[in-house]
Formats: structure tokens, C-alpha cells, sequence
């Protein structure tokens, strides 16, 4: 299978493109490598899979040293000429779209980031879709997009229009778009709403990236709303293997749909949207907790009151996910958090 994986400097993406070549899929990686946080971190993931950082040059197709099956080329979202020559020579049978402008805060003191990465850079995803006969496009969304809905366990079928963040708005966006391309073009969509990810080669703009940073550097951690807060927690290992039964499964598009009593997350037309969580939030605290555990380090908190834009809880209802395709997460926080914290301490030499 020949598939097109956006966003492979990216955390998830990085895991995704690696299972996918193990299996013996061919991978072409895309990613632009901004500076939004630490491009070391970046060029690490992608020498994990053999593309070495001094064969990256923007616009130009670099290949594996490791992995004879994978390619990877250096491009914005938004080079709608360069994207269609990607298209156009790659003839990819599927589309795993997970390259986007991330995080919440961010999108307060940067939003037009987000408008030209998550809604021109998806419309140009789109469009080549459209044009080259790609049998599925799965594309990531975020579970930010339950916004001020407090019926837990979030559900696909619950409303979603009231979201809290210009980045959870372009990912409702990008459903609405999505199943737009579906209905006029009959082009399988499935949206991937991914719940508080976390794992070795996490984003360090994260929270267990960022407490675990401060935790061996002695300075105090930034608890928000007092610590009264709950994640469903996701170990990136059960992401991937969610993400990669979507890709394997495209819609055919739900034959009982009715438009008197519309279901938010499917469609007549060949759409869908699942929940990808571990369907078990966390307390703050405890996660906390589990990080002080495995540094063997106490941390310094700071508390501090909710911020913009940020929500008191997440929870997943992944039943539609179970139900579908078997999806069974089974990595727990303390495990989860151990395996990132002995990731960090050997990535970045640190002596405890």
C-alpha cells in the first residue's frame, strides 16, 4: 500500500509512519519542521526511521537509510503546487493527514497560524484527494473540540458547535469540510478526534513534557485550576494502533442515517468520526504523581487558576471505536509515564 503520512517530523505522526513501515507499507512523510517548538526533537523522530537531517532541503524528496520503503520531503500545508506534484507522482492509495498548527494556548497569541495550516493547508489536502483517487483520508482531530459540552464521556453524537479555542474551531472545521468532499465526492473521511496523547518523542509543549523538564531542573510546575482537573490520558502506542485500523477501514457510509434525526458522527455519505482515548480520565494530581514517581523527584507546584481556552475535563466514549474495529488501549498512566521519563533522561543525556 502506498500511503501518504503529513505531519512525520510530528509526534504522532513520527509513530504512525514507522508502523506503517514495519508492516511493509510504502511511506512518504511530510512535514514543514517549524519552529512552533524544539526542531531538535523533530529531526530526532525522523532519524529514528533513517532520514538524516543534513538530506532534508525544502521541496526535494529525501530517502531512508534505514527503511527502503520510506521518503520524506520538507513542505508547508499551504504549497498547493507543490502538494499536487506530491499527488500527482505519488499515486497514494490512502492519506493519513495528521500534520496541523497544534495547541490550544498557542492559538490565542498566534492565530492565523492556524487559519493557514488546519484550514487552507486541509482544503489543498482536499482538493488532492479529490483529483488522484485516494481511496481513504484520515486526518486528525482533537478532542478540544467538545469545547463547553459537559456530557461525559464526550460522544461523537453529542453537539459540537460550541467549541472554546480558535484551534478547536478549525478542527470542527475540518469535519464539516471533510464531510463535504464525502457527500459531493463520494472520497472516504474519517476524523480522528485524539485525546491528551502522550508517550516517548512527545511534544514539548505538552504537560508531561513540560513537568518533567521543570521536575529535574528544580523549578516549579504550573498546576492550573488548582490541580482540579481531569485527562483522558492516551499512551501513543494505543493511538497508532487506533489510527492504523481506521486507515485499514475506510466508511462506506451509514445506510440507517437519517436527516430528521441527524447523527453528528457518520453520514449516507462514505464519513466518520471516532474518538481515539483510553476511556479512563486521570486526575491531574495523580498524574503528578506518576512523574515524581518515576524521576524520583518531588515537584514544586505552582497553583494556578483554569486558563483561557482550556477545559476542566476530557473523557473519551470510544464505544463506536471498540464496537467497529476492536480498538482495546491497555497501556496505564503509571506504565505510560515511566516509559516516557526513561525516553527523556536517555534523549537528552540527563544525569539524575
Amino acid at each position: 500500500m502506498k500511503i501518504l503520512v503529513t505531519g512525520t517530523a510530528g509526534f504522532i505522526g513520527s509513530h504512525v509512519a514507522i508502523r506503517l513501515l514495519d508492516r511493509g507499507d510504502e511511506v512518504t512523510g511530510l512535514d514543514s519542521i517549524n519552529d512552533y517548538y524544539d526542531v531538535n526533537v523533530k529531526y530526532g523522530r525522523l532519524e529514528r526511521a533513517g532520514i538524516n537531517r543534513d538530506s532534508i532541503e525544502s521541496g526535494k524528496m529525501a530517502h531512508s537509510s534505514r527503511c527502503p520503503g520510506y521518503s520524506f520531503i520538507k513542505m508547508n500545508l499551504e504549497d498547493r503546487k507543490g502538494l499536487e506534484s506530491i499527488f500527482l507522482t505519488g499515486k497514494f492509495d490512502m492519506v493519513c493527514h495528521l500534520a496541523a498548527q497544534a495547541g490550544v494556548r498557542y492559538s490565542l497569541t498566534n492565530p492565523y497560524a492556524y487559519i493557514d495550516s488546519n484550514i487552507t493547508g486541509f482544503m489543498n489536502i482536499l482538493e488532492c484527494c479529490r483529483h488522484n483517487s485516494v481511496k481513504h483520508l484520515a486526518y486528525a482531530s482533537s478532542s478540544s473540540v467538545y469545547g463547553l459540552n459537559e456530557n461525559y464521556p464526550f460522544s461523537t453524537h453529542d453537539n459540537v458547535d460550541h467549541p472554546i479555542s480558535l484551534y478547536a474551531a478549525t478542527k470542527k472545521a475540518n469535519e464539516l469540510m471533510a464531510h463535504t468532499y464525502s457527500h459531493l465526492y463520494q472520497i472516504p473521511t474519517t476524523g480522528l478526534r485524539f485525546f491528551t496523547v502522550y508517550g516517548p518523542w512527545g511534544r514539548p509543549d505538552m504537560a508531561l513534557f513540560l513537568f518533567t523538564k521543570a521536575i529535574i531542573e528544580g523549578r516549579p510546575i504550573d498546576v492550573f485550576n488548582n490541580g482540579d482537573m481531569k485527562r483522558d490520558f492516551t499512551y501513543i502506542d494505543d493511538i497508532v494502533t487506533g489510527v492504523v485500523k481506521v486507515l485499514d477501514h475506510p466508511p462506506m457510509g451509514n445506510s440507517e442515517w437519517s436527516g430528521k434525526v441527524p447523527d453528528t458522527s457518520s453520514s449516507p455519505a462514505p464519513y466518520k468520526v471516532y474518538n481515539i482515548g483510553n476511556n479512563s480520565p486521570v486526575n491531574l494530581m495523580d498524574f503528578i504523581k506518576a512523574i515524581e514517581k518515576a524521576l524520583g523527584k518531588e515537584a514544586k507546584k505552582n497553583f494556578m487558576p483554569m486558563q483561557a481556552g482550556d477545559v476542566p475535563a476530557t473523557w473519551a466514549d470510544v464505544d463506536d471505536l471498540v464496537k467497529d474495529l476492536g480498538y482495546a488501549p491497555s497501556v496505564n498512566v503509571v506504565d505510560g509515564v515511566e516509559r516516557f521519563v526513561k525516553w527523556y533522561i536517555n534523549f537528552f543525556n540527563v544525569k539524575l
